[in-house]
């Protein structure tokens, strides 16, 4: 937009600045050349008093009635400089001499002079004119014309306000139409951007309108066939896991069922060697339900949830698991937060999975927090700073036995992040391990 009105402004200049100062040439020139012509008559007229000292009368009347008009000052003459007429004489009767003056001296050798000079008595500037007065070759006198400029100037200050008005006022709507323009360029694509920033996000449904100039309209139906078939690659992918999912269940409990029936008829060294088949078959079926879960975390409007109901109602679902295992479960919780309930409550639940299965009997499992803001604190083994920081990614596995399937925290990362949250893995006080859930509150 400012390179728009820096270009306007750089035309309007190119044209208008030679515009003035032509118009202050011609304005100037034209004065010269009638001030002139007037001189020139007012010498010819004055030629016969001039030389034969006749009709001094009518010549001062000429002059006179000139001057008035015009508001010119006429000075004439004779050869020796001295003034018979001066319009704007201050004594009349005590005649003055200008034999001194450069333009008086050049016309009473014949020449024409013109120029423009700053009168410090009258405090103007004052065009003059002198043209000798002659009889046949014989220069007899000379005709002075002096003319205040301010006339002239006040005409060529007019006109450059007027070129300035007509300037602004192109300017002026240069800058509406400008502003028009790039409304209609930077509109569309503020709400690309919009979009774009949307999809960034993960809503993969939404779409820019096309609109605009056929470059942003283009822009706009390319990024919106991108993201029709990313959304669609990226169904075809969550789909193809849920069903392979699924599909693997049956067949993973029915190979667990027919261990379980063969353990019971098995003689001892045998079933020493199928308990290690179905803790992989146990495994292998929470890797399908993590892969399973992870596929069907879709988006969805996050609600307000109100933290401590949710959470007491999970303690109230793993208490009896914990009891089991002797392990203590506290809350202490407040507030409320953006999310959707369900992924909540199902990455909350395996946080206190995890703490659960690393909890010694007779330590405590403590959920707690405000503000849209959930500490899970346990007092098992912890993690080092590196493998807090892998804990996250899929399949990865640690801690002192590195059992489970790898996908219970990249779970919980992704329930979390779907609606706008964070979470990461401290250490807690006193050992143990501190997951730290971070939802929006507004």
């Amino acid at each position: 937009m400012f390179s728009y009105l820096g270009l306007a402004l750089l035309v309007l200049a190119v044209l208008e600045i030679p515009l003035g100062i032509v118009n202050a040439r011609n304005e100037r020139t034209d004065l010269e050349t009638k001030v002139e012509r007037d001189a020139s008559f007012l010498a010819a007229f004055s030629e016969d008093t001039l030389e034969n000292h006749t009709n001094p009368r009518a010549l001062a009347v000429a002059a006179t009635d000139y001057s008035v008009k015009t508001g010119g000052r006429v000075v004439i003459v004779k050869h020796s400089g001295v003034a018979i007429i001066d319009t704007n004489s201050p004594a009349p009767g005590h005649p003055r001499t200008f034999a001194t003056r450069p333009e008086i001296r050049a016309a009473l050798k014949g020449g024409v002079s013109t120029g423009i000079r700053y009168s410090k008595t009258l405090h103007q500037r004052l065009l003059y004119v002198a043209v000798p007065a002659s009889s046949g070759t014989r220069v007899t006198g000379a005709v002075r014309i002096t003319y205040p400029t301010s006339s002239v100037d006040s005409r060529i200050l007019r006109y450059r306000l007027m070129l300035l008005a007509i300037g602004g006022l192109v300017l002026v709507a240069a800058t509406l139409v400008g502003l028009r323009f790039a409304r209609w360029v930077s509109a569309p694509l503020a709400r690309l951007e919009t979009v774009t920033a949307e999809a960034g996000a993960g809503d993969l449904t939404t779409r820019a309108k096309e609109e605009g100039p056929p470059e942003v309209r283009s822009l706009a139906a390319s990024f919106n066939h991108m993201i029709s078939e990313l959304e669609q690659l990226v169904r075809s992918q969550e789909e193809f896991v849920a069903d392979a999912s699924h599909q693997l269940r049956t067949p993973l409990t029915a190979l667990r069922l027919r261990l379980e029936n063969l353990g019971g008829e098995a003689t001892d060294s045998v079933r020493l060697d199928l308990e290690p088949a179905l803790e992989e078959v146990e495994r292998l079926s929470r890797l399908v339900a993590g892969l399973l879960a992870l596929a069907r975390a879709e988006v969805s409007s996050p609600e307000r949830v109100d933290l401590a109901k949710l959470v007491d109602g999970r303690i109230d679902a793993w208490s009896a698991l914990a009891a089991e295992r002797e392990v203590k479960l506290e809350a202490n919780v407040s507030g409320v937060a953006l999310a959707g309930r369900d992924r909540l409550a199902q990455a909350l639940e395996n946080l206190l999975s995890n703490a659960l299965a690393v909890s010694p009997p007779g330590a405590t499992v403590t959920v707690s927090g405000s503000r849209g803001e959930l500490h899970v604190t346990d007092q098992g083994p912890g993690m080092s700073a590196v493998q807090r920081e892998r804990a996250f990614d899929r399949f990865w596995r640690g801690g002192e036995s590195g059992t489970g399937s790898g996908l219970g925290l990249a779970i919980v990362k992704r329930l979390i992040e779907i609606d706008g949250g964070q979470v990461e893995l401290r250490a807690a006080p006193g050992g143990g391990l501190d997951a730290v859930i971070r939802l929006r509150t507004t």
